[in-house]
């Protein structure tokens, strides 16, 4: 086809991988966003390449569960109470998609997309010569109580259904693997194809540079809206300036849904506020991430140190952050690692774009031909950015994507 210009609105992990994909493709791309590249959820995720994640957030027997979780404010799923009536209808949708014919209909679709999400990474970074930012040694997931563990063992059975290799291991290898666990564990899993990088941010900063030097532009602007004739955007509309077009693709991850609905179609998009700690001197050596499912935690060596990451808090994005919800990951972070050092550590908090099904937005706006919509990735945009670029340059390009797309219409609500 011929070259186009393609306004990319979000400059986190996904709309950078997005850009550069249709780059390759030929195409001039403009990055559009209110920030610099990475500061928003890219800057502060667990950095973990989460190829394993084939199994949605909502499970069977989730609804016995919330209620407790929501009453500590402290705990790994909280609720600013004064958000309750706004995100009812969300949580609604999310007690839904925890039925057992809807887990595997949503496995078998994440399955699909999380497929070649690593290997999509190989020529970006090489490209953005930062190869040396991704490091290959799996994962591991500990469990402090033996209920704990044998509850996991249900979902580990599905991810060996969805192709996931995975391994329960006992105390004794995951502590000759990572010498600085408890030895007071119960046990855990082995993830050995899942990957991670030194620091996210400098991924997307690597991106970002590549996709200048090769005639991108990236500007400071705040999004309100587009010019739309005959089902096609013709601009998009800044608080600037306009910005003519020949394709726009939506991916600016929390702040995607009122220009969605710009677009022709409501979703159910909110956000998750996510917390961590970084350890400059964590006084622990790590030579891959370890998470707990029962903390909502990841524990990722950076170059920068360790980060502490995780944690769901459903309040929106107006409240401010409840910075108890950071230092608890330190007494929970002691509970992994007795001799771990959190003096000194860095704080954050950001938003995961969500939706209740735990599935992205990804594919055509109803609205508008040669627009395409991108976000919603929740705990996976660093995992699925770079798939997610190549399948939006599929859809821009007209190409028949590699994957049915079907389950990630933002129709499907």
């Amino acid at each position: 086809m011929e070259p186009r210009h393609v306004a990319v609105i979000g400059a986190g992990i996904i709309g950078i991988c997005c850009a550069r994909a249709l780059q390759r493709d030929g195409h001039r791309v403009t990055l559009i966003d209110r920030g610099h590249p990475g500061e928003g959820a890219s800057f502060g995720n667990s950095s973990v390449l989460a190829t394993e994640s084939v199994i949605p957030v909502a499970t069977p027997g989730i609804w016995r569960k919330v209620p407790k979780m929501l009453l500590d404010p402290l705990g790994p799923l909280s609720l600013r109470w004064r958000y309750l009536p706004h995100l009812t209808p969300w949580l609604l949708r999310f007690l839904a998609a925890s039925r057992p014919e809807a887990v595997e209909r949503i496995s078998l679709a994440l399955e699909s997309l999380l497929d070649d999400s690593i290997p999509a990474y190989g020529q970006l970074l090489k490209d953005a010569a930062a190869e040396d930012l991704l490091v290959r040694r799996g994962w591991i997931g500990a469990y402090t109580t033996r209920a704990a563990l044998e509850d996991y063992r249900r979902l580990a059975e599905l991810q060996r259904r969805r192709g996931v290799e995975v391994a329960e291991i006992s105390v004794a290898e995951m502590r000759q693997m990572e010498p600085a666990l408890s030895p007071g564990l119960a046990g855990g899993f082995y993830y050995p194809q899942v990957a991670h990088t030194l620091d996210p941010y400098r991924v997307v900063l690597a991106v970002a540079e590549l996709v200048q030097r090769e005639g991108g532009r990236i500007l400071r602007r705040d999004v309100t809206g587009f010019r739309v004739a005959d089902g096609k955007v013709e601009a998009v509309e800044t608080t600037e300036d306009s910005l003519p077009c020949d394709a726009v693709v939506v991916a600016a991850g929390a702040w995607s849904k009122d220009l969605a609905k710009r677009l022709g179609v409501k979703v159910p998009l909110d956000t998750e506020r996510g917390y961590h700690l970084t350890l400059p001197t964590p006084g622990i050596a790590l030579s891959r991430p370890v998470y707990s499912t029962e903390f909502g935690m990841a524990c990722t060596p950076l170059t920068g140190g360790l980060r502490l990451g995780g944690t769901v808090e459903l309040g929106g994005r107006v409240a401010a952050p409840n910075w108890q919800r950071a230092q608890v990951l330190a007494s929970r972070g002691r509970q992994l690692f007795p001799d771990l050092d959190t003096r000194d550590a860095s704080r954050w908090m950001g938003f995961r774009p969500s939706l209740p099904d735990s599935l992205p937005v990804l594919g055509p706006a109803p609205a508008a031909g040669n627009a395409v919509l991108a976000f919603g990735h929740g705990h996976l945009g660093l995992t699925l950015g770079a798939r997610t670029g190549r399948l939006v340059a599929d859809l821009v390009a007209g190409r028949p994507a590699p994957i049915d797309l079907a389950p990630f219409a933002a129709t499907r609500f």
